[in-house]
């Protein structure tokens, strides 16, 4: 069964450089096929029709056309307004109507009608977030309001605190001036790329300061082109891989090229073994992966960082690139280099065991109870004021009651 996609009204506006309907277009690419008439359709085809000055969120978009028969409805002032509508050819016409009057349809049509609060995709697992969908109007007045909207949404929820707290305004202005310089995601991954064999050289050679500005500059580009690709719906298969197995393989890498540049420059003072320290945070870094791996795919099903707060919180500080760089420059500053590799190294050693531990905890509750929820698909929203684990990482503030 074919899906057609069809616009009812336009809107010339751009959002990230797109207008609403070469966004939708781009997110439901090889879900549904644009037609520009629907005498097009066939009555046993379904097609999707779309106000074409609304931005729908990408998980709402595609949950939409994942349904049959059925209407969204949004709020408009006092009343509900139709913004989209999966149905039949033989009903295309009729809801068509409806969309271009932004009036209900009245009377048993067969339509389920759905509204942004009845659609459950508010647990976004890729993003690692808690954020209820959205859909909103365009006009020339709101659009920078929802260029901030879509570029909050590319945002993970669950993260380090250096991406969560320090890189969002940097980052838009980034994300801004690439659109306008038409810089794609790839560009700026292959940017990332280069500093991570920059920054890998410099600390073998013993330049650590200057490594630490190239090392911290990718880090940066590495939630640039993320969020480059999620707001202008470029991401590719390519970049998608070539970005994550960038970020899987070189943290290690880079820590064990500081030791050797301690080695090289007569900078390491400690009474350890250095070797020692080299397996530590190999093995560490290894079995951490590992263990995110198995929790995710054979235990729960989503990342250990989502089970339970304690385990969001500690995605904050646990030994990822991020977190140890942050160790690395304050010991850098102090002048004792060395003790930030052996602090990456115990850290690295720490919390490897305290993920082991949640592993196996996760177990014994799977054995117990058959299955694990995330906690942010539990969340008691009734409660008030909220934790600080809701304040942190959810968009509490645009849950409707």
């Amino acid at each position: 069964m074919a899906i057609y996609l069809y616009f009812v009204k336009d809107c010339n506006v751009r959002i990230w450089g797109l207008t609403p309907k070469e966004r939708t277009e781009k997110v439901l690419a090889g879900i549904a096929t644009p037609v520009e008439d629907l005498t097009s359709v066939g009555n046993s085809d379904h097609v999707l029709i779309l106000r074409g000055d609304y931005v729908l969120e990408d998980r709402l978009l595609k949950q939409i056309a994942s349904l049959s028969d059925c209407m969204l409805l949004v709020r408009q002032g006092q009343n509900r307004v139709p913004v989209a509508a999966n149905v039949s050819g033989a009903m295309a016409k009729k809801a068509e109507a409806a969309i271009r009057a932004a009036h209900e349809p009245a009377g048993a049509d067969g339509l389920a009608r759905h509204s942004l609060e009845s659609i459950s995709v508010s647990f976004d697992q890729k993003l690692r977030k808690f954020e209820p969908p959205f859909a909103v109007q365009v006009t020339e007045n709101t659009a920078k309001q929802i260029e901030r909207r879509l570029f909050d949404w590319s945002y993970k929820g669950v993260t380090d605190l250096v991406t969560k707290w320090l890189w969002p305004k940097p980052a838009s202005w980034a994300v801004r001036q690439c659109v306008r310089l038409g810089i794609r995601p790839n560009q700026v991954t292959f940017a990332g790329f280069l500093l991570v064999i920059l920054a890998g050289w410099l600390f073998a050679r013993g330049y650590l300061g200057c490594g630490l500005l190239a090392g911290w500059l990718m880090t940066f580009l590495d939630t640039v082109d993320g969020k480059l690709a999620r707001v202008t719906v470029t991401s590719s298969k390519f970049g998608h891989y070539f970005d994550h197995i960038i970020d899987l393989v070189h943290p290690p890498i880079w820590y064990m090229l500081w030791g050797m540049g301690l080695e090289y420059t007569g900078q390491y003072h400690l009474d350890i073994s250095p070797s020692i320290l080299y397996w530590l945070i190999f093995a560490g870094y290894i079995l951490g992966r590992l263990v995110e791996g198995i929790f995710q795919w054979y235990v729960a099903g989503f990342e250990i960082f989502c089970w339970k707060p304690v385990d969001s919180f500690f995605r904050l500080v646990t030994a990822r690139r991020n977190p140890c760089l942050i160790l690395l420059t304050l010991f850098y500053l102090s002048g004792r280099p060395d003790l930030g590799f052996l602090g990456v190294a115990f850290w690295t050693g720490a919390t490897t065991l305290f993920l082991l531990f949640r592993l196996f905890y996760a177990l014994y509750e799977k054995s117990r109870h058959g299955s694990l929820k995330s906690w942010l698909q539990e969340i008691d929203w009734s409660s008030r004021p909220y934790s600080l684990a809701i304040r942190w990482f959810t968009r509490s503030d645009a849950v409707s009651r």
